[in-house]
C-alpha cells in the first residue's frame, strides 16, 4: 500500500510535528489539514502548514490514503463518525492518541467496510501546544506504538514504514496492555506533576515568588509536563480509568511506605528503595530513551 495523500485531522503539536518531519523526509506525499477553530487554521496557513488547509474533515480526507487523527480522545467518536462517508476506499485510518482501547471502541464502529483502521501512538510530545509547537525532529528514535486488530498486514506494514520515515521506532503491541503500560510511563506521572504543582500552589505559607525564584531543578524539570493541554489530560484519564487507577493505587501505597520509613526513621529502608529505583532510572537513560529532546507522551495523547 503506498501512501501519496495524508491527512491530519487537528493542528497541534503532533500534527504539525508529522507535517514538517514528511517535509524533511523529502518523500513526495500531500499533506491535507483541518482544525476545527477557525483561527487554528489561519495559524496553520500563515505559517505554511500542510500543502493546503481546509475548513471541514469531510474535506481534507477527500481522497487520503492515509488519514490521522489528532484531536483529543474524547473527540474521536464524533470526528470519525463526520468522516466516515467520505473516506477513500482501502484508506487507512489512523490516531495519536494517548489511550488505545477507547480509541478503538470510539472510532471502529463508525468506519465502513474496506478501510482499515490502525491505532497509532507516537510516544513524543512537549509541554507546548498549537499548530506553531511542531517540529521536524520531534520523533527521532522515539517509539511510536501500533495497536491493530484484525487488519491487514499490508496496512499496518504500510503505517509502520510511514513512521519509520518520520524518524520513529515502531512497535506493535495489544490495546489493554498499551493503556497499562501507558498509564505507568506517562499518565500517572502527568498526574502526579499537575498535583505537585496544586500542592505549591496551597501552601500559602510559600509565596509565589519563592516558588518561582527557588525552583530547584527537580521541581521545575519534574513540574514541566503540568504545563500541558489540560482538554487533552482530562479525556485520557476518563478514558483510561481502570489502567490508572490501578497504577495510582500502587503509587499511594509506595508512598505510604517511604511515609512510614521516614516517620520511623528507617534510613535503611529509604536507602535500599533510593538505590532499586536509581538503578532503573539507569537502566531507561541506557536504552536511549531519555536525551535533550522532551518526550512528554502526547500524545500523546
Amino acid at each position: 500500500m503506498k501512501i501519496e495523500k495524508v491527512a491530519l485531522i487537528g493542528l497541534g503539536l503532533i500534527a504539525s510535528s508529522i507535517f514538517w518531519a514528511i517535509k524533511r523526509s523529502g518523500q513526495n506525499i500531500q499533506v491535507t489539514g483541518t482544525a476545527r477553530s477557525a483561527a487554528t487554521r489561519d495559524t496553520a496557513r500563515k505559517i505554511g502548514l500542510c500543502d493546503a488547509v481546509v475548513d471541514t474533515a469531510q474535506d481534507a480526507v477527500a481522497g487520503a490514503d492515509l488519514v490521522i487523527l489528532c484531536v483529543p480522545v474524547g473527540a474521536m467518536a464524533a470526528v470519525a463518525q463526520d468522516i466516515a462517508p467520505h473516506l477513500k476506499p482501502g484508506a487507512i485510518v489512523s490516531d495519536v492518541g494517548s489511550t488505545k482501547r477507547s480509541v478503538i471502541d470510539a472510532v471502529a464502529p463508525q468506519l465502513p467496510d474496506g478501510v482499515h483502521f490502525v491505532p497509532a501512538h507516537p510516544l513524543a510530545g512537549t509541554e507546548h501546544s498549537g499548530p506553531e509547537s511542531g517540529f521536524a525532529e520531534l520523533f527521532d528514535n522515539r517509539w511510536c506504538l501500533l495497536t491493530p486488530e484484525d487488519q491487514p498486514q499490508a496496512a499496518v506494514d504500510a503505517l509502520a514504514a510511514f513512521w519509520r520515515s518520520l524518524g520513529a521506532n515502531v512497535d506493535l503491541m495489544e490495546p489493554d496492555h498499551h493503556d497499562r503500560v501507558l498509564a505507568v510511563t506517562s499518565h500517572v506521572p502527568h498526574l502526579i506533576a499537575y498535583t505537585m504543582v496544586g500542592v505549591a500552589d496551597d501552601l500559602h505559607r510559600v509565596t509565589d515568588s519563592e516558588v518561582i525564584n527557588y525552583s530547584a531543578a527537580g521541581f521545575r524539570d519534574f513540574t514541566r509536563i503540568a504545563a500541558s493541554d489540560p482538554v487533552m489530560w482530562r479525556d485520557v484519564f476518563l478514558a483510561n480509568k481502570d489502567a490508572s487507577l490501578e497504577i495510582l493505587g500502587r503509587f499511594t501505597e509506595e508512598l505510604f511506605a517511604l511515609q512510614r520509613a521516614i516517620r520511623t526513621g528507617d534510613g535503611d529502608h529509604l536507602h535500599d528503595y533510593f538505590t532499586r529505583t536509581r538503578s532503573i532510572r539507569r537502566g531507561i537513560i541506557e536504552a536511549g530513551q531519555d536525551t535533550d529532546a522532551p518526550n512528554f507522551g502526547r500524545n500523546a495523547s
